[in-house]
């Protein structure tokens, strides 16, 4: 056996895995520094400190000047700090334009890359994983957990680096142009702000976790409704699904609410008033003897750039909050383990389709009750087994262990005897084809739908529709193979469906064809024409059958009756006849008819 991996699929090295597992920071932090976005980010950070200075700059030059003038009172004067100031004044927005183009790019290339990692992850997880998802919690993380990402970039991201410039940046030029003891009021200022700034932050992140959680389960029930619409009409429950709705909208309404509440009893807001009061009585005490009107004035502008800190903050890190914790919601999804191995460097090569179940027991993940026990049996390339049993007997789930859907719990299945996992996984599930009753088809064309497992010509594609009695109905489309069938094939009826898939299903022309109940919505005088292409292309072809048509039954080479989870019998048509009750039941009960009539239909 092969050293297994994480996940089913992975088309190339993932970068990011490591950064996964240690913590949401880091992931964030990984991306950031992926090549050349390393790179913007300095930038960013960058053209952030000189728009800062300059504007800092600006409100020094212009108490400078005024000093000047006051006191020279000449044109030239005043010229050559208006050139100075213009200079600074139009390069600041400059460099701001600048930070914006720059930031989102980098933004758009994390979203870009963060929604290509999960959804490369959700592809690599194996299907018991998938069994246990809601699919519309997926799709709010898939859409609004990494949006917030990008919003975390750009504006939240790159409005801390601004606030913090602008929070030290005005102190700097305070300390460096002005009496020493007006930095008191500032500093003053600055350690308030830090922490009532860290009291807000504790405050509202468990609320940003419960709106993105809110949000999850919003949206989860609203494509749960959605997708099963025609069941809730059928029985008039819309009012039931109304109620389940609002409840969920309401528990997004009350955290959006907390959150605004957080944001109301933000006390820098007030603190800031307080300093560029208590700063501006400062500074009229030292005048005249240590300061001049300019020197007022420009100093009176400093203390007002720390109003935007203060300002921004409450937007930028809630909005940080809101990203960091979307990304522990994806983390949680992305670092779930999934049980079956990709293994790439395991066996590739065409099989021929001898398959034999060796002593097979198979439990449900997070569940105690085995689904399959002790199921032990063994055909040759090219032959038919049929699965009969009632309801909830494991039929379904027998076919599923062959491809590796779900690894065995206890036991071995061989496939030309080797172990199923000592295949590379796509070459093992490129050469198994799955035609169930539910019939999932894509929505977009009929040729995508019949080509989607392989490469093909519009001449491949005619061929296998008609040997699965789906040319007629094609060809009377108005643009026949390019027409398209709207979402999982609405615009056509079971049977269309499902003779879509049969032909989608020979075309790939596997080694071993499972066909669950597949001709179950076809009509009887189809089926006939259909049984006729199958009983040509199962030439050399293993095909396992599900079903209880009697005249697909009779023809297989081996059939398995299943009860409970295990096989209570074995055998062809006629002999289980003979030797099996429970087989005999199954088609008495069916059919209405007695044994002897069985046997004359044998």
């Amino acid at each position: 056996m092969t050293a297994t991996t994480t996940v089913e699929f992975s088309p190339e090295k993932d970068l990011y895995k490591n950064a996964r597992e240690k913590s949401s920071g880091r992931w964030i932090i990984a991306h950031i520094l992926k090549g050349s976005n390393k790179f913007l980010f300095f930038f960013t950070f960058l053209t952030t400190i000189l728009s800062a200075v300059l504007s800092s700059g600006v409100i020094v030059i212009i108490g400078i000047a005024i000093s000047d003038v006051l006191a020279a009172g000449t044109l030239e004067t005043l010229t050559h700090y208006a050139w100075i100031i213009l200079l600074m004044g139009i390069s600041a927005p400059v460099l701001v334009l600048l930070n914006n183009l720059i930031r989102e790019t980098l933004a758009q290339r994390i979203e870009r890359d963060t929604r290509k990692e999960f959804y490369v992850n959700l592809l690599g997880k194996s299907q018991s994983f998938h069994d246990l998802q809601r699919i519309g919690n997926l799709m709010a993380l898939a859409t609004n957990d990494i949006r917030m990402l990008n919003f975390l970039i750009s504006p939240a991201l790159s409005l801390i680096i601004n606030a913090f410039t602008s929070l030290i940046v005005p102190i700097v030029f305070v300390a460096i142009f002005y009496p020493t003891q007006l930095i008191i009021t500032p500093i003053t200022f600055c350690i308030l702000f830090i922490i009532t700034l860290r009291d807000y932050i504790k405050k509202i992140g468990p609320i940003t976790e419960k709106l993105q959680n809110y949000f999850g389960e919003l949206d989860a029930t609203l494509t749960e409704t959605l997708s099963g619409i025609e069941v809730v009409k059928a029985n008039a429950l819309e009012s039931r699904e109304m109620k389940k709705y609002y409840m969920h909208a309401k528990d997004y309404r009350d955290a959006m609410l907390a959150e605004g509440l957080a944001m109301g009893k933000y006390l820098p807001m007030l603190l800031i008033a307080i300093a560029v009061t208590i700063g501006f009585a400062h500074s009229i005490f030292l005048y005249p003897v240590l300061m001049n009107i300019g020197q007022i004035i420009a100093y009176i502008g400093l203390l007002t750039q720390l109003r935007f800190p203060t300002n921004i903050s409450i937007f930028a890190f809630a909005s940080v909050r809101l990203a960091i914790a979307g990304a522990e919601r994806l983390l949680k999804i992305m670092n779930a383990e999934t049980t079956i191995d990709q293994n790439i460097v395991g066996i590739s090569k065409k099989i021929s389709g001898a398959v034999k179940f060796d002593n097979v027991s198979f439990t449900y993940p997070n569940t105690d009750i085995p689904v399959l026990q002790n199921i032990s049996f063994e055909i040759n390339a090219g032959q038919t087994v049929a699965i009969v049993g009632t309801t909830g007997s494991g039929k379904t789930t027998l076919t599923k262990l062959l491809s590796r859907l779900y690894d065995v719990s206890e036991g071995r299945i061989l496939i030309d005897n080797t172990d199923v996992r000592e295949y590379a996984l796509q070459s093992l599930r490129s050469q198994i084809s799955f035609i169930e009753q539910d019939i999932f088809l894509f929505s977009n064309s009929i040729f995508d739908n019949i080509s989607f497992g392989r490469t093909s010509s519009l001449e491949e594609v005619i061929d296998v529709a008609q040997k699965a009695q789906a040319h007629e109905f094609v060809d009377k489309m108005p643009k026949k193979y390019d027409s398209l069938i709207g979402e999982r094939g609405v615009q056509l009826s079971g049977g269309e469906k499902q003779r879509i898939a049969i032909a989608r299903a020979f075309l790939t022309d596997p080694a071993i064809l499972i066909l669950d109940d597949s001709t179950s919505a076809i009509d009887s005088n189809t089926e006939d024409s259909i049984q006729r292409a199958m009983n040509e292309i199962r030439q050399n072809r293993t095909t396992f059958l599900i079903t209880h048509r009697l005249s697909q039954i009779r023809w297989a080479d081996l059939i398995l009756v299943l009860r409970h989870g295990r096989i209570v019998a074995k055998g062809t048509h006629a002999e289980l006849l003979e030797t099996s009750e429970e087989y005999r039941k199954i088609f008495i009960k069916r059919f209405d008819v007695d044994v002897a009539q069985l046997k004359e239909v044998c």
